[in-house]
This record gives structure tokens, C-alpha cells and sequence, in this order.
């Protein structure tokens, strides 16, 4: 690809995770291949900091789906810096907002799709039909890059041409999420200390948006019964949102609140992670799970949902073990299993750290990105000789 191209993302995520972090990756590894990048992100967003040595940015306001000024500020910027191509990487409204100030400026456009939940299907049955308004959506963008095959599925079941889905898989940095190395022994002391643990107990960990589709209620039914035989086990919750303080009085009402800490939004996560015996993630509906990767990426085993795209990190006795999703029962077993079996722990670990460097490293999405939009300007110079670069 030639290196004059200019590529107009919008994130909306305001925090610095997820689907905003992946961004990051995509614009640092884009600059090492001559890529120019511009960012729309919301006013204050973590990412306008955090990408500003890669991207020239755009603070717009923006205060949720229906708030037009996106659509608006967006057509501005597209009129003066006229990209090549534009990328949506957001839901949130802005799939909308972006696609129509694309197709009104001229200019082709690609939406990143992270999450398995299905559009709603107002008309015709829900997979056999698009719903009239996601059929608008998606029509607006030559390309939907999916980043796990299990959304693949889920739009190719919901009517969306096999022509216009490709899948690029999320990203970990491996070089930050990785086993311990020297001076493990000062590291694990820092962990303890910082937890309030004992050398004897095993942590058990959870990353995960405290949001209903996450399942944080089925490990803490699984931790009910579990602590009875295994009172040494600790429950490490890592994360924030709006139902943390539901699970706090779930947590006392069984209570088990010496067994769990809710240690809210770490900045250290690679500094935490290779100390967890396992991480369980009862995700009822996952896209692939980012937190599923850095967790294998530090050579962790997982316990975790069949749901989404979740087996293509969890692989069913290689680097973890699959459950039912909703079923207590099972998760249990899943996780007294690895607590019993620290060599399968410890193989299914190094497993998983394979799995991440082989198939998810950042240079594998950026340039999994970079051949779509090879394919989609392609395509715009074939039909318009004259346009492009």
C-alpha cells in the first residue's frame, strides 16, 4: 500500500480499554507502515492523549447516540482533511453518525464490529432477515470487520453478505502481557502485599465491565458452594460499572466477603495478572474478550463461558475449559478442577501464551486492518478511475 494514504478513525469510547485500546494499537502500528492517521473521539476521551503521537486529533462533542452534533462535527473534518477512507470503530451512535457524514462527503468507509449481540429485527425474523434499520446501517460501509468469528456468525446469520464481512482478531501487546521473569519472587511479595493475601490462598481472578451480560453473579453462586472444601480460595474483581454494587450485596447476603475483593479499574494489570492461578470469565455474551487475551497472554489459564467468541481464546482443555453459559454447576467443576490440578494450570498457561503470539499480536491486526483497506480502495479506483490515491 502507498504510504500517502489518510485514514479517518472514530472511536467514542471515553476509556483507555476495550475497543478504545485497540485503536491505539491499530493507530501506532499504522504510523510504522506510512500510514497518516486522523482520530474523532468525544471531548476529554482517554484516547485523545493516548494517540496523539500517532494521529491528529479531533475532540467533537458528543453525549450519546442521538446527539447529531457527531454527524455534524464529522462532515467538517471530512470536508478539510479529506481521507481516503474513513473507519468506524465504535458503536454507541457513532456507527451511524460516521457512516452518513461518509456516504454525504464521497468517501468509502469500513465499520469494526465488537460485539456478538444481535441487531434488533423490528421487521422479518432475526436470522433470515437484516431489520430495516440495520440493513440502512450496514449499508452505508463497503466492509464490516468483525474481530472474532463468532460475530462473524452472528451478522452472517442476521443476512449480512459473506462478501462484505472479514474478521481481524483483537490484540494484545505480548511484550507488556507476559509470565513473570526475573525477580518473581519480589513480585509475588508486591501482589500479596498489595491484596492482603496469604502465601497459602489461591487467586481467583475476574476483569470485566460490572454489567449484566458479564455473569459476575454466576461466580459469585459458584464461589457459595466452592469455599465450603476450599476456603482458601480469593475472588480478585477487577473493573467497574453499574451493577458493582448489586454484586457487593449479592457477595454479603452469602456471605462470603472475606473471600472476594473488589479491587475496581487497575492501571497494572500486566504487573497483577501473572500472579492469578486462573482467571474465569461466565460472560453469558462475549465478542472475544480482550481481558481473555491478556490473561493468556501472562500464560493464565481461563475458565469461561461457551459464548461468542470466546472458544477461539479458551480452548477447551489446551488453554483453559469451557462451561455452559449460566450453568453454576459446571463452572464450579471447571474451576475446583484447575484449583486441583496446578500442573494442568500450568501447561494450559504456557498453551494460551502460544496461542496469543501466534494469532493475536498486534502487527497480525494492524495488518489484517491494512489489507482491508487495500481491498477497499481497490475497489473505489476500479469504479472510479479517477478518484483515490
Amino acid at each position: 500500500m502507498k504510504s500517502d494514504i489518510k485514514i479517518l478513525h472514530v472511536e467514542t469510547g471515553r476509556s483507555l480499554y476495550g475497543g478504545a485500546l485497540q485503536v491505539k494499537y491499530l493507530l501506532e502500528g499504522l504510523v510504522g507502515h506510512g500510514i497518516s492517521n486522523l482520530l474523532v473521539c468525544p471531548v476529554n476521551a482517554a484516547i485523545a492523549g493516548a494517540a496523539s503521537a500517532d494521529a491528529v486529533v479531533y475532540e467533537t462533542p458528543f453525549a450519546g447516540d442521538m446527539d447529531f452534533r457527531l454527524l455534524g462535527g464529522i462532515v467538517r473534518i471530512l470536508r478539510q482533511e479529506r481521507p481516503d477512507l474513513v473507519h468506524v470503530h465504535s458503536r454507541r451512535g457513532a456507527d451511524i453518525h460516521a457512516g452518513l457524514a461518509a456516504r454525504f462527503c464521497g468517501i468509502p468507509a469500513i465499520l469494526t464490529r465488537r460485539v456478538d449481540n444481535p441487531e434488533p429485527a423490528f421487521l422479518g425474523e432475526r436470522g433470515r432477515s437484516l431489520s430495516v434499520f440495520a440493513e440502512f446501517k450496514y449499508g452505508l460501509y463497503r466492509r464490516i470487520v468483525a474481530i472474532s468469528h463468532g460475530i462473524e456468525q452472528v451478522l452472517l446469520n442476521e443476512g449480512i453478505p459473506a462478501a462484505k464481512l472479514v474478521c481481524v482478531p483483537s490484540a494484545v501487546d505480548t511484550r507488556l502481557y507476559a509470565p513473570c521473569g526475573d525477580g518473581i519472587e519480589t513480585e509475588r511479595a508486591w501482589f500479596l502485599q498489595t491484596f492482603g493475601l496469604g502465601p497459602e490462598q489461591i487467586p481467583i481472578g475476574m476483569s470485566a465491565q460490572f454489567i449484566e451480560r458479564k455473569g459476575h453473579r454466576y461466580l459469585v453462586e459458584a464461589a457459595s458452594l466452592l469455599v465450603s472444601d476450599l476456603p482458601t480460595l480469593r475472588f480478585l474483581l477487577f473493573g467497574k460499572g453499574a451493577l458493582e454494587e448489586e454484586i457487593k450485596r449479592l457477595v454479603q447476603a452469602k456471605g462470603l466477603q472475606e473471600y472476594f475483593i473488589f479491587a475496581g479499574f487497575r492501571g497494572d494489570l500486566p504487573r497483577i495478572l501473572p500472579h492469578l492461578a486462573m482467571l474465569v470469565h461466565p460472560a453469558l455474551m462475549e465478542g472475544l474478550g480482550v481481558s481473555l487475551l491478556q490473561a493468556a497472554s501472562c500464560g493464565v489459564p481461563i475458565v469461561a463461558c461457551r459464548a461468542g467468541g470466546i472458544p477461539e481464546v479458551v480452548q477447551h482443555g489446551t488453554t483453559g475449559l469451557l462451561v455452559t453459559p449460566g450453568d453454576v454447576n459446571e463452572l464450579c467443576q471447571a474451576i475446583r478442577t484447575l484449583v486441583q490440578q496446578p500442573e494442568m494450570r500450568l501447561k494450559m498457561g504456557r498453551a494460551g501464551r502460544r496461542l496469543v503470539c501466534e494469532g493475536f499480536s498486534i502487527e497480525r491486526m494492524v495488518l489484517g486492518n491494512l489489507r482491508v483497506y487495500e481491498a477497499v480502495l481497490r475497489e473505489v479506483r476500479r469504479s472510479h478511475p479517477q478518484a483515490g490515491p
